[in-house]
């Protein structure tokens, strides 16, 4: 990626040093080589002057212009493309615009005005392979068209839908949206399971959370790995402690976080936490 943006756009490649460090887990289904290939584009087309320096004196984040940011995701892309060989080009959008996209038929789409979502993340730690389970849900549709196609049909309209509901939500913060939410993410849960990207992993955090009165499903490819818990505004500390505490029982790893935060950000070091100054000063 280094040689290739030089070679572009006529630069002598830069001798530099490139430390990474990362909170998210590899492996996961979260997207972790899109997050870094989109860092590394930025870093290296700012390096070489092709991209500005959108940091002004003072503050403590900046963010590229809309066409720098279509130049960032493009090189991300060729850098998924190193690592993946031929990926949809999702992961690396989300990470360089941030907020949410909507991808159907190829088709990218950023919503607008969509509200951050609280979500508990968790990580099964059970391996899969994506290419396995895609070719198995094409083997399904395959033997059981008339099935499985009202199946899909059926998730696009719970997309469509939550789509409906997410881009309502800045106008009129009403709590009523939440249990909507809620219920298109056990609807579509179960649509999967019918898809066989399920998992018993997958299924006992659902259960889990349940007992606490929280909804989840899968997230990514299935078969193990993440599965997403929505966070209403009005859920209790507690609660959310005691859903920690009883995955990580089950041998999971959990995450608070949120969806919809912005997409990739120059950082000034005042900026930084103290964790991760630790680390680039270290290097």
């Amino acid at each position: 990626l280094c040689q290739s943006l030089c070679v572009s756009f006529s630069r002598d490649v830069p001798s530099v040093d490139i430390v990474v460090w990362s909170e998210l887990p590899t492996g996961a289904g979260l997207g972790s080589s899109a997050a870094y290939a989109v860092c590394l584009a930025a870093a290296l087309l700012m390096v070489c002057g092709t991209i500005s320096c959108p940091l002004q004196e003072g503050e403590s984040t900046a963010r590229w212009t809309e066409e720098e940011l279509t130049l960032i995701n493009s090189w991300a892309f060729r850098g998924e493309q190193v690592i993946h060989g031929n990926p949809s080009g999702v992961d690396n959008a989300v990470g360089t615009w941030g907020g949410a996209l909507r991808y159907q038929a190829g088709k990218i789409t950023p919503l607008k005005r969509v509200p951050t979502l609280r979500i508990l993340l968790t990580n099964t730690k059970v391996p899969r392979s994506t290419k396995v389970l895609v070719a198995g849900v094409k083997e399904k549709i395959l033997k059981f068209p008339a099935i499985m196609n009202p199946v899909l049909d059926s998730i696009d309209a719970i997309s469509q839908e939550c789509q409906s509901v997410l881009e309502a939500m800045p106008a009129n913060p009403s709590p009523e949206h939440y249990p909507v939410l809620e219920e298109f993410f056990d609807i579509n849960q179960h649509h999967l399971n019918v898809l066989g990207v399920g998992h018993p992993s997958l299924d006992r955090l659902c259960q889990v959370t349940a007992s606490h009165n929280l909804h989840s499903k899968l997230t990514g490819a299935g078969g193990g790995g993440c599965g997403i818990t929505l966070l209403p505004p009005d859920t209790s500390p507690l609660a959310v402690e005691a859903a920690k505490q009883d995955l990580c029982a089950c041998g999971f790893e959990c995450w608070e976080t949120k969806i919809g935060a912005p997409g990739v950000t120059l950082h000034s070091c005042s900026s930084l936490s103290a964790q991760v100054l630790h680390v680039l000063t270290q290097s």
